[in-house]
């Protein structure tokens, strides 16, 4: 069970090949309707994999072209085609749902087809005669049997029934509950097929929103090999760059994974509700707002589990009630645990409809008896009838108002509500990666975009002579500031705005940055920043990335404005998701 914030596949495209079975009525179980951006998304991946097939010759005698070489052999009358269309329109307009008859497929047909290749939220995708299918569950490289969910004009959906043949990357997947669970999406396929997944979506991606020519897996492996030669000290930034410079189009490299991706998170923030058995606690079911329990997650730290265990245990001792989102009544929203891997440190989080905590005593009590790792239990209060987590208003119950962690030899101070990365060992790495392509001397400015709590500009600070960092919102910039004191760093300056607002004002004070570093939310960077970095000019710009297509995008902008993208890194933050973080360096072109 997870909630990431953050965004997808290495396509064995074989050819589509596809069997129609009629199949039988069913009840209706499509997931919940998707973004329609993302939905774009999911056809501009799946027609791009129908060029490459195209391209190699793998079409030629699929149905679908045979079909068309039979249609055209057939001679039919201006009047007869007339009315057949008429007819076929009119038909079209009356079904339900936009279900159309003239495409090869409909709801509840069922059908044999080869997986090509998996869209951006790890759905396989196959084909019918051309006609693109999304089959949550089927793995690249299977051929399986799938029963149409749902039909549009260029895609449909269909649910995974058999597998004929299965890719040699599928694994039985360890978490007891994943088909319910939604938190994780790739646990069906080698951790080593994961990574390879990621990697190439970022690729995809780059080529087909940035429009940017990515280096052959032979350059790559030189640009590899480079990389290899500069960790063992024979090549510095500045040389790693230049031969980068030397490579057509740009290096993604391998994904960076962990060694262990399991039980990685820091965070749970874990739904109460009710059942016949009483006080529940775990994730919604698939599709809706029910809660199913759940006692242990995979990719939690242990140390969670036991803390939602006993808070749930203890609530329902004590007869405390749990939130119904219908009502609008009821005491315990969400519970919130947050562990500092580093020092041990834990910290909950009672988040409850109302101020006043039934026998609050007795549970803070045997909280502390049972777990005492606990430095912090706070109370969050949320009377809103909203679905997000936390209200206006938090309080200490017992203990210390922060808890303390580290993310290599910076400490960080971690309230109820700051944001932390949940993964503080692919953090290090991600962060590492940011510092070595800014190429810091220790005599440049940076300015430090979307710097949120100060984590990336407390690292550049390290390195830097000078790092300005800039959030608009004031909670985040007071705790990077109270970061900052507390490493005794005074080469960090914060200021609270939009970062297309401040950064301007700092450049008529006659601040000027040598590195801008940007690390947007998934929606990208604000088109005004971008005008602003270009507009500025400095020489290298890191772009760190929790979205690829936004990034893409973004990369597209400042390449036509005067950048030239020479890296991009992909680094494995939530093994099992579909998502992946990237850090790319961007160099002023001028400097070639």
């Amino acid at each position: 069970m997870t909630n990431n914030r953050s965004g997808r596949g290495k396509s064995r495209r074989n050819t589509a090949t596809a069997t129609p079975v009629q199949g039988k009525q069913h009840n209706k179980t499509i997931q919940a309707k998707k973004d329609r951006e993302l939905e774009q998304s999911r056809v501009g991946a799946g027609n791009r994999m129908l060029q490459v097939e195209r391209r190699n010759g793998n079409m030629d005698d699929s149905p679908r072209e045979k079909g068309v070489n039979e249609r055209k052999s057939r001679h039919f009358s201006k009047s007869e085609r007339s009315n057949d269309r008429r007819s076929q329109e009119v038909s079209n307009r009356k079904r339900p749902n936009a279900e159309r008859s003239d495409l090869p497929v409909q709801k509840n047909d069922e059908a044999v087809i080869d997986i090509i290749g998996m869209n951006h939220d790890g759905e396989g995708v196959g084909r019918v005669e051309g006609f693109t299918l999304f089959v949550p569950g089927a793995l690249p490289g299977e051929k399986v049997r799938v029963k149409v969910l749902k039909t549009k004009k260029q895609y449909g959906y269909a649910k995974l029934l058999d597998i004929a043949q299965a890719s040699p990357d599928r694994i039985a997947a360890p978490c007891a509950i994943y088909d319910q669970c939604g938190g994780c999406q790739l646990q069906h396929m080698s951790y080593e097929a994961q990574l390879g997944w990621k990697r190439q979506h970022v690729v995809d991606v780059l080529e087909r929103i940035g429009k940017l020519s990515v280096a052959t897996d032979g350059e790559a492996d030189t640009a590899k090999a480079s990389d290899s030669a500069m960790n063992d000290g024979g090549l510095n930034a500045d040389s790693m760059s230049v031969h980068l410079r030397r490579v057509h189009g740009v290096v993604v490299h391998p994904t960076l994974g962990m060694s262990e991706p399991w039980r990685y998170r820091n965070k749970a923030q874990v739904p109460i509700g009710v059942t016949e058995g009483g006080l529940v606690g775990g994730f919604y079911a698939r599709g809706s707002h029910r809660i199913v329990d759940m006692n242990t997650c995979l990719i939690q730290d242990e140390r969670n589990d036991e803390v939602v265990a006993r808070v749930k245990e203890i609530g329902r001792m004590l007869g405390i009630s749990a939130y119904n989102e219908e009502t609008g009544r009821g005491l315990l929203r969400h519970v919130v645990v947050k562990t500092a891997f580093r020092t041990g440190e834990m910290m909950l989080v009672l988040v409850t409809n109302g101020r006043d905590i039934p026998h609050a005593d007795a549970w803070i009590g045997s909280i502390r008896e049972h777990i005492p790792h606990v430095a912090s239990i706070c109370q969050n209060v949320n009377t809103k009838r909203t679905n997000v987590i936390f209200g206006d208003e938090t309080r200490v119950l017992w203990g210390r108002d922060v808890i303390y962690d580290y993310i290599g030899n910076v400490q960080f101070a971690i309230s109820a509500r700051s944001f932390y990365q949940v993964n503080p060992v692919q953090t290090e790495v991600l962060y590492g990666k940011t510092v070595e392509y800014a190429g810091l001397t220790g005599k440049e400015t940076v300015i430090d975009a979307y710097c949120g709590i100060g984590t990336i500009s407390l690292f550049l600070a390290q390195h830097a002579d000078q790092v300005y960092g800039v959030e608009i919102v004031k909670e985040a910039i007071d705790d990077a500031r109270s970061n900052a004191l507390l490493n005794e760093m005074r080469n960090v300056k914060f200021e609270v705005g939009a970062s297309e607002d401040v950064i301007p004002a700092w450049k008529e004070q006659g601040i000027t940055a040598d590195v801008i570093v940007v690390d947007p939310p998934r929606k990208g960077c604000d088109p005004r920043l971008l005008d602003t970095i270009l507009e500025m000019k400095p020489e290298r710009v890191v772009y760190v990335s929790c979205n690829p297509s936004t990034l893409a995008r973004d990369l597209r902008i400042l390449e036509d404005g005067g950048y030239r993208t020479v890296e991009v890194q992909p680094v494995d933050m939530f093994p099992h998701t579909v998502h992946v973080e990237s850090v790319a360096l961007l160099e002023w072109r001028d400097l070639e």
